[in-house]
């Protein structure tokens, strides 16, 4: 599915006649009692969340990098709500999911490193209600997480790894395929033996119909294609190759679209109360942190679109 499908399906959803059938087709679906009457209650809900969304994402690509991380994190948090409304037509059900769901250190030490930040999740708001909802992920692999272990698990940026000598992601196969293949180091770099491997990845994975190993890879044959990937598998949109941690250490069983989130929300603080830190590091460009960031947010302000879009087709198509 390209850019251009999704932009259509984005053009289609743009009026209360066809924003309400496609939801009202979600929730019966879902088994919704009173599918039609709360699809016509949230039907301009949606469609705006969706409009502001994409309004938000095109503008803040023409803009200065300064203020893009507000525009992208408000453009994502619009998206999200929008999907949301797919599967939870009472959403918000409670003021506590206005929140973001996360934080961020108030104040910047000195000799302050963006990849060495960290972010802590919060047990209300947008985030863990998201994640419940959209992922199926009830409880988060962690309390905090650092920028550059978000960054490590987004496989588009790891050519910068590369560049670094420092590889955090592998190429095990392709998105449309049945098959995946690992080099058989991986299993001295996770301290594993190839059965208990196996095990590891399997509840991520369709349904396995073979394994086999040689001197140098572990091959499993798959039932079916992957639908969608998620953490430890992510899906790279520019090769549509599918990888995996080359370490335990970057072993994240999350969604991509939650490490974009998370990355977001700290980088749209940075830029709005570390006024003089953003702006060192967007004129003076004094650390490697300013290419991973300008990187990351060329690719997010294309990728999670297209993400959201596909997801929100899927539906369409299911209904």
């Amino acid at each position: 599915m390209d850019e251009h499908h999704v932009k259509s399906f984005f053009t289609y959803l743009q009026s209360q006649q066809t924003a309400q059938q496609f939801l009202k087709n979600c929730y019966k679906k879902n088994k919704v009692d009173n599918a039609e009457s709360k699809s016509y209650e949230n039907c301009n809900a949606f469609m705006y969340y969706l409009n502001h969304g994409l309004d938000f994402y095109e503008t803040g690509k023409k803009l200065n990098t300064i203020l893009q991380p507000i525009l992208l994190f408000y453009g994502m948090i619009h998206m999200l709500k929008a999907t949301l409304l797919t599967k939870r037509p009472n959403y918000p059900e409670t003021t506590k999911l206005l929140a973001h769901g996360v934080s961020s250190r108030k104040r910047k030490k000195k000799h302050y490193s963006f990849m060495n930040d960290e972010v802590k999740i919060q047990h209300n708001g947008l985030f863990p209600y998201f994640s419940r909802h959209l992922f199926s992920i009830e409880k988060i692999p962690f309390e905090k997480i650092k920028m550059q272990d978000l960054f490590a698990i987004i496989p588009e940026m790891n050519i910068l790894f590369e560049f670094d000598r420092n590889s955090k992601l592998i190429s095990v196969g392709n998105i449309n395929g049945k098959s995946l293949s690992f080099p058989i180091q991986i299993l001295d770099d996770y301290f594993l033996t190839e059965r208990a491997f196996i095990k590891r990845i399997l509840p991520f994975t369709p349904d396995i119909k073979k394994v086999s190993s040689n001197n140098s890879n572990i091959l499993i044959q798959l039932q079916s294609s992957f639908h969608e990937p998620s953490g430890p598998f992510f899906f790279n949109s520019e090769n549509q190759e599918i990888y995996f941690p080359m370490t335990k250490e970057n072993f994240v069983t999350i969604s991509e679209v939650m490490a974009h989130y998370l990355l977001l929300y700290n980088l749209s603080m940075i830029s709005r109360y570390e006024t003089e830190w953003w702006g060192d590091l967007i004129s003076i460009k004094p650390e490697k942190d300013y290419p991973f960031i300008i990187y990351f947010l060329q690719l997010t302000s294309k990728k999670i679109p297209m993400l959201l879009g596909k997801r929100l087709y899927q539906l369409h198509t299911r209904s």
